[in-house]
Protein backbone atom coordinates (compact mmCIF):
# COMPACT_ATOMS: atom_id res chain seq x y z
CA UNK A 1 0.00 0.00 0.00
CA UNK A 2 1.44 3.37 -1.04
CA UNK A 3 1.89 5.81 1.81
CA UNK A 4 0.28 9.21 1.37
CA UNK A 5 2.92 11.95 1.49
CA UNK A 6 2.77 14.13 4.58
CA UNK A 7 1.62 17.60 3.54
CA UNK A 8 3.66 20.37 5.16
CA UNK A 9 3.36 24.13 4.80
CA UNK A 10 6.65 25.98 5.28
CA UNK A 11 6.13 29.61 6.28
CA UNK A 12 9.13 31.87 5.81
CA UNK A 13 10.73 29.75 3.09
CA UNK A 14 13.43 32.35 2.38
CA UNK A 15 15.11 31.70 5.73
CA UNK A 16 18.34 29.72 5.79
CA UNK A 17 17.22 27.15 8.34
CA UNK A 18 13.95 26.63 6.45
CA UNK A 19 15.78 26.04 3.19
CA UNK A 20 18.14 23.57 4.85
CA UNK A 21 15.10 21.69 6.13
CA UNK A 22 13.48 21.76 2.68
CA UNK A 23 16.57 20.07 1.23
CA UNK A 24 16.41 17.43 3.95
CA UNK A 25 12.72 16.77 3.31
CA UNK A 26 13.37 16.60 -0.43
CA UNK A 27 15.53 13.53 0.08
CA UNK A 28 12.97 11.49 2.02
CA UNK A 29 10.37 11.11 -0.75
CA UNK A 30 7.39 11.13 1.62
CA UNK A 31 6.76 14.82 2.11
CA UNK A 32 4.66 17.18 0.01
CA UNK A 33 5.85 20.70 0.71
CA UNK A 34 4.07 23.96 0.00
CA UNK A 35 6.32 26.98 0.45
CA UNK A 36 5.14 30.43 1.52
CA UNK A 37 7.18 33.63 1.62
CA UNK A 38 6.88 37.39 1.44
CA UNK A 39 9.22 37.20 -1.57
CA UNK A 40 8.14 34.04 -3.42
CA UNK A 41 10.29 34.90 -6.43
CA UNK A 42 13.40 34.49 -4.25
CA UNK A 43 12.24 31.03 -3.21
CA UNK A 44 11.45 30.08 -6.82
CA UNK A 45 14.93 31.15 -7.91
CA UNK A 46 16.48 29.18 -5.08
CA UNK A 47 14.51 26.06 -6.05
CA UNK A 48 15.46 26.44 -9.70
CA UNK A 49 19.15 26.53 -8.78
CA UNK A 50 18.98 23.15 -7.03
CA UNK A 51 18.43 19.66 -8.33
CA UNK A 52 15.57 18.37 -6.22
CA UNK A 53 13.52 15.19 -6.63
CA UNK A 54 10.38 17.31 -6.53
CA UNK A 55 9.31 20.82 -7.41
CA UNK A 56 7.27 22.44 -4.70
CA UNK A 57 4.55 25.07 -5.15
CA UNK A 58 5.51 28.54 -3.94
CA UNK A 59 3.08 31.27 -2.96
CA UNK A 60 2.71 34.49 -1.01
CA UNK A 61 1.07 34.40 2.39
CA UNK A 62 -2.15 35.58 0.76
CA UNK A 63 -2.52 32.06 -0.60
CA UNK A 64 -2.11 30.37 2.79
CA UNK A 65 -5.15 28.66 4.27
CA UNK A 66 -6.67 27.47 1.01
CA UNK A 67 -5.28 23.95 1.30
CA UNK A 68 -5.35 21.12 3.84
CA UNK A 69 -2.02 20.57 5.58
CA UNK A 70 -0.93 17.94 8.07
CA UNK A 71 1.73 20.25 9.47
CA UNK A 72 2.60 23.95 9.43
CA UNK A 73 6.16 24.99 10.29
CA UNK A 74 6.63 28.69 10.92
CA UNK A 75 10.11 30.09 10.24
CA UNK A 76 9.10 33.73 9.78
CA UNK A 77 11.62 35.90 11.58
CA UNK A 78 15.15 37.28 11.46
CA UNK A 79 18.37 35.29 11.40
CA UNK A 80 20.97 38.06 11.26
CA UNK A 81 21.99 39.82 14.52
CA UNK A 82 22.54 43.16 12.78
CA UNK A 83 19.07 42.96 11.22
CA UNK A 84 17.59 42.08 14.60
CA UNK A 85 18.86 45.33 16.08
CA UNK A 86 17.84 47.37 13.03
CA UNK A 87 14.26 46.09 12.87
CA UNK A 88 13.46 46.94 16.48
CA UNK A 89 9.74 46.95 17.25
CA UNK A 90 8.74 45.59 13.83
CA UNK A 91 9.89 42.20 15.14
CA UNK A 92 6.94 42.20 17.53
CA UNK A 93 4.45 43.03 14.79
CA UNK A 94 5.87 40.57 12.26
CA UNK A 95 5.99 37.66 14.70
CA UNK A 96 2.43 38.37 15.84
CA UNK A 97 1.06 38.76 12.30
CA UNK A 98 2.24 35.41 11.01
CA UNK A 99 1.63 33.53 14.23
CA UNK A 100 -1.99 34.68 14.21
CA UNK A 101 -2.23 33.59 10.58
CA UNK A 102 -1.45 30.02 11.65
CA UNK A 103 -3.65 30.12 14.76
CA UNK A 104 -6.59 31.24 12.61
CA UNK A 105 -5.85 28.29 10.34
CA UNK A 106 -5.92 25.89 13.28
CA UNK A 107 -9.41 27.07 14.21
CA UNK A 108 -10.72 25.56 10.99
CA UNK A 109 -8.12 22.77 10.79
CA UNK A 110 -7.74 21.62 14.42
CA UNK A 111 -6.07 18.33 13.46
CA UNK A 112 -3.13 20.15 11.84
CA UNK A 113 0.14 20.22 13.76
CA UNK A 114 1.97 23.50 14.27
CA UNK A 115 5.76 23.70 14.76
CA UNK A 116 6.90 27.18 15.70
CA UNK A 117 10.56 28.19 15.46
CA UNK A 118 11.18 29.93 18.76
CA UNK A 119 14.51 30.94 20.27
CA UNK A 120 16.57 30.58 23.39
CA UNK A 121 16.22 34.36 23.57
CA UNK A 122 12.69 33.76 24.92
CA UNK A 123 14.34 33.16 28.31
CA UNK A 124 15.56 36.76 28.28
CA UNK A 125 19.03 38.23 27.87
CA UNK A 126 20.74 36.90 31.00
CA UNK A 127 22.62 33.63 30.60
CA UNK A 128 25.08 33.53 33.49
CA UNK A 129 24.48 29.76 33.47
CA UNK A 130 22.97 27.33 30.94
CA UNK A 131 19.19 27.08 31.17
CA UNK A 132 17.30 24.09 32.53
CA UNK A 133 13.64 23.08 32.75
CA UNK A 134 13.37 25.23 35.89
CA UNK A 135 14.87 28.40 34.37
CA UNK A 136 12.32 31.27 34.28
CA UNK A 137 12.10 33.87 31.54
CA UNK A 138 13.38 37.23 32.82
CA UNK A 139 12.27 40.38 31.03
CA UNK A 140 13.39 43.88 32.18
CA UNK A 141 9.85 45.22 31.87
CA UNK A 142 10.74 48.74 33.08
CA UNK A 143 13.81 49.09 30.89
CA UNK A 144 13.21 47.23 27.63
CA UNK A 145 15.87 47.82 24.99
CA UNK A 146 16.14 46.91 21.32
CA UNK A 147 18.18 43.86 22.36
CA UNK A 148 15.21 42.53 24.35
CA UNK A 149 12.54 42.76 21.65
CA UNK A 150 13.44 39.64 19.68
CA UNK A 151 13.17 37.46 22.77
CA UNK A 152 9.99 39.21 23.89
CA UNK A 153 8.39 38.52 20.50
CA UNK A 154 9.19 34.81 20.82
CA UNK A 155 8.04 34.68 24.45
CA UNK A 156 4.71 36.32 23.63
CA UNK A 157 4.17 33.82 20.82
CA UNK A 158 4.86 30.93 23.20
CA UNK A 159 2.38 32.43 25.69
CA UNK A 160 -0.30 32.58 22.98
CA UNK A 161 0.38 28.93 22.19
CA UNK A 162 0.16 27.81 25.82
CA UNK A 163 -3.29 29.43 25.92
CA UNK A 164 -4.48 26.86 23.33
CA UNK A 165 -3.69 23.42 24.79
CA UNK A 166 -6.36 21.92 22.52
CA UNK A 167 -4.05 22.26 19.51
CA UNK A 168 -0.91 20.26 18.72
CA UNK A 169 1.60 23.11 18.92
CA UNK A 170 5.29 22.48 19.55
CA UNK A 171 7.60 25.44 20.13
CA UNK A 172 11.20 24.65 19.22
CA UNK A 173 13.73 26.96 20.86
CA UNK A 174 16.84 27.19 18.70
CA UNK A 175 19.87 28.61 20.51
CA UNK A 176 22.60 28.40 17.87
CA UNK A 177 22.49 26.90 14.39
CA UNK A 178 25.18 26.62 11.75
CA UNK A 179 25.21 25.42 8.16
CA UNK A 180 27.41 25.94 5.11
CA UNK A 181 24.47 27.83 3.61
CA UNK A 182 24.90 30.57 6.22
CA UNK A 183 25.50 34.04 4.78
CA UNK A 184 29.11 34.77 5.72
CA UNK A 185 28.31 38.48 5.84
CA UNK A 186 26.07 37.87 8.86
CA UNK A 187 27.65 38.98 12.14
CA UNK A 188 27.95 35.75 14.07
CA UNK A 189 31.11 34.61 15.85
CA UNK A 190 31.43 31.56 13.58
CA UNK A 191 30.99 33.59 10.39
CA UNK A 192 33.53 36.13 11.65
CA UNK A 193 36.02 33.27 12.03
CA UNK A 194 35.31 31.81 8.61
CA UNK A 195 35.60 35.17 6.86
CA UNK A 196 39.00 35.65 8.50
CA UNK A 197 40.14 32.20 7.35
CA UNK A 198 38.81 32.70 3.83
CA UNK A 199 40.34 36.16 3.44
CA UNK A 200 43.63 35.37 5.18
CA UNK A 201 42.99 38.03 7.81
CA UNK A 202 43.53 38.12 11.55
CA UNK A 203 40.36 37.81 13.60
CA UNK A 204 40.17 40.31 16.42
CA UNK A 205 37.92 38.99 19.15
CA UNK A 206 37.01 40.10 22.63
CA UNK A 207 38.22 38.20 25.72
CA UNK A 208 34.63 37.55 26.81
CA UNK A 209 34.16 33.89 27.68
CA UNK A 210 31.18 32.12 26.17
CA UNK A 211 29.79 28.64 25.61
CA UNK A 212 27.56 27.83 22.65
CA UNK A 213 25.64 24.80 21.41
CA UNK A 214 25.53 24.76 17.61
CA UNK A 215 22.78 22.69 16.01
CA UNK A 216 23.68 21.04 12.69
CA UNK A 217 21.08 20.82 9.84
CA UNK A 218 21.00 17.02 10.07
CA UNK A 219 20.20 17.18 13.78
CA UNK A 220 17.52 19.81 13.27
CA UNK A 221 15.93 17.57 10.65
CA UNK A 222 16.28 14.61 13.02
CA UNK A 223 14.44 16.57 15.72
CA UNK A 224 11.62 17.64 13.39
CA UNK A 225 11.16 14.06 12.23
CA UNK A 226 11.09 12.82 15.83
CA UNK A 227 8.33 15.30 16.68
CA UNK A 228 6.27 14.33 13.65
CA UNK A 229 6.73 10.61 14.34
CA UNK A 230 5.41 11.02 17.89
CA UNK A 231 1.69 11.35 18.71
CA UNK A 232 0.35 14.90 18.33
CA UNK A 233 1.06 16.90 21.46
CA UNK A 234 1.19 20.39 22.93
CA UNK A 235 4.73 21.10 24.12
CA UNK A 236 7.82 23.27 24.13
CA UNK A 237 11.40 22.06 23.89
CA UNK A 238 14.95 23.34 23.64
CA UNK A 239 17.22 22.32 20.76
CA UNK A 240 20.68 20.94 21.44
CA UNK A 241 23.62 19.14 19.84
CA UNK A 242 25.52 16.20 21.32
CA UNK A 243 27.84 18.61 23.16
CA UNK A 244 28.37 22.40 23.37
CA UNK A 245 31.73 24.13 22.93
CA UNK A 246 33.39 27.11 24.58
CA UNK A 247 35.07 29.99 22.78
CA UNK A 248 38.74 29.18 23.60
CA UNK A 249 38.33 25.58 22.47
CA UNK A 250 36.62 26.62 19.24
CA UNK A 251 39.28 29.21 18.45
CA UNK A 252 42.07 26.69 19.05
CA UNK A 253 40.30 24.05 16.96
CA UNK A 254 39.76 26.40 14.01
CA UNK A 255 43.38 27.51 14.24
CA UNK A 256 44.67 23.95 14.11
CA UNK A 257 42.20 22.60 11.55
CA UNK A 258 41.94 25.57 9.17
CA UNK A 259 44.80 27.93 10.02
CA UNK A 260 42.70 30.62 11.71
CA UNK A 261 44.78 33.59 12.81
CA UNK A 262 43.33 35.47 15.74
CA UNK A 263 44.13 37.91 18.50
CA UNK A 264 42.22 38.52 21.70
CA UNK A 265 41.83 42.25 22.37
CA UNK A 266 39.60 44.31 24.63
CA UNK A 267 38.16 46.05 21.58
CA UNK A 268 37.61 42.87 19.59
CA UNK A 269 34.57 42.50 17.39
CA UNK A 270 31.38 41.34 19.08
CA UNK A 271 27.71 41.70 18.07
CA UNK A 272 25.21 40.93 20.81
CA UNK A 273 21.89 41.59 19.10
CA UNK A 274 19.86 40.01 21.90
CA UNK A 275 22.20 40.72 24.82
CA UNK A 276 25.49 39.30 26.06
CA UNK A 277 25.11 35.59 26.86
CA UNK A 278 28.11 33.82 28.44
CA UNK A 279 26.32 30.45 28.57
CA UNK A 280 23.80 30.52 25.74
CA UNK A 281 22.67 26.91 25.63
CA UNK A 282 20.28 24.55 27.36
CA UNK A 283 20.54 21.48 29.56
CA UNK A 284 16.82 20.85 29.07
CA UNK A 285 16.57 17.42 27.41
CA UNK A 286 12.79 17.29 26.99
CA UNK A 287 13.29 16.60 23.28
CA UNK A 288 14.61 13.15 24.20
CA UNK A 289 11.04 12.19 25.15
CA UNK A 290 10.22 12.42 21.44
CA UNK A 291 13.05 10.01 20.62
CA UNK A 292 15.48 12.72 19.58
CA UNK A 293 19.16 11.79 19.83
CA UNK A 294 21.62 14.31 18.30
CA UNK A 295 24.31 12.83 16.11
CA UNK A 296 26.95 15.57 16.14
CA UNK A 297 28.71 17.74 18.69
CA UNK A 298 28.91 21.47 18.10
CA UNK A 299 32.54 21.17 16.99
CA UNK A 300 31.87 18.25 14.65
CA UNK A 301 29.02 20.12 12.99
CA UNK A 302 31.01 23.34 12.56
CA UNK A 303 33.99 21.49 11.09
CA UNK A 304 31.80 19.60 8.60
CA UNK A 305 30.16 22.79 7.37
CA UNK A 306 33.39 24.80 7.40
CA UNK A 307 34.98 22.25 5.06
CA UNK A 308 32.16 22.88 2.58
CA UNK A 309 32.44 26.65 2.87
CA UNK A 310 36.22 26.77 2.55
CA UNK A 311 36.40 24.05 -0.05
CA UNK A 312 39.11 22.07 1.66
CA UNK A 313 39.35 19.32 4.27
CA UNK A 314 40.26 20.12 7.84
CA UNK A 315 43.65 19.16 9.14
CA UNK A 316 43.85 16.43 11.77
CA UNK A 317 42.98 17.68 15.21
CA UNK A 318 44.83 16.99 18.44
CA UNK A 319 42.55 19.05 20.69
CA UNK A 320 40.16 16.80 22.66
Amino acid sequence: MTRRPVSIAILGATSQIAQDLILSFAADGHTALHLFARRPEVVSQWLAARVLPARYPVATFAGFGQQDFDVVINFVGVGNPAQTLALGNTLLDTTLQYDLLVLDYLRTHPACRYLFLSSGAAYGARFSAPVTEETPAVIPINALSAADLYGVAKLYAECRHRAHPEWAIVDMRVFNYFSHTQDLAARFFVTDMLRAIRDGEVLSTSPDYMVRDFLHPTDFYRLVQAILAAPPTHAVLDCYSRAPIDKPTLLAAMQEKFGLQYQVTAGGACVNATGAKPYYYSLNRRAAAFGYQPGLTSLEGIVQEAEKILGRPARSLSIP
